[in-house]
């Protein structure tokens, strides 16, 4: 049944950011905004944080990603696109998802940014308070 499916597609999200994964057998490249994974993040770290769902399950270099990313910046567009690898391996094969829930992959992430209030600095800064 797993090997029936040509192409899973998913979403991941993380703050304001919006992952659309499609994800197929291949030889292991990934396209982001029709841009290569090198190009769009020049990062090291975030182009490790989006392989951690392949090395998870030794899928490395197994599968080909496009993927479109909206909002945000890029350490944030780097998690999104992790979730969305993440759960498009699972639809893939449901036998992933134990190593993958493990390591807390499949788990989205809910912090966002609080807001600003009134008389206030910031989300929790108050003004400079003088008691005389």
């Amino acid at each position: 049944m797993a090997e029936a499916m040509t192409t899973v597609c998913s979403t991941g999200k993380r703050k304001t950011c919006i992952a659309r994964v499609r994800m197929h057998l291949g030889s292991g490249t990934i396209i982001v905004n029709g841009r290569s994974l090198e190009d769009y993040f020049p990062r090291e770290a975030s182009r490790m944080i989006i392989n951690q769902p392949f090395d998870a399950v030794n899928g490395a270099g197994r599968y080909d990603v496009h993927a479109n990313i909206c909002g945000g910046g890029l350490s944030g567009q780097a998690d999104a696109l992790r979730h969305g690898i993440a759960r498009a391996l699972e639809k893939f094969d449901e036998t992933l998802r134990a190593p993958l829930k493990k390591k807390g992959f499949l788990t989205r992430d809910a912090r966002k940014k609080e807001r600003k209030k009134y008389g206030q600095r910031g989300a929790r800064a108050r003004f400079q308070f003088s008691k005389r």
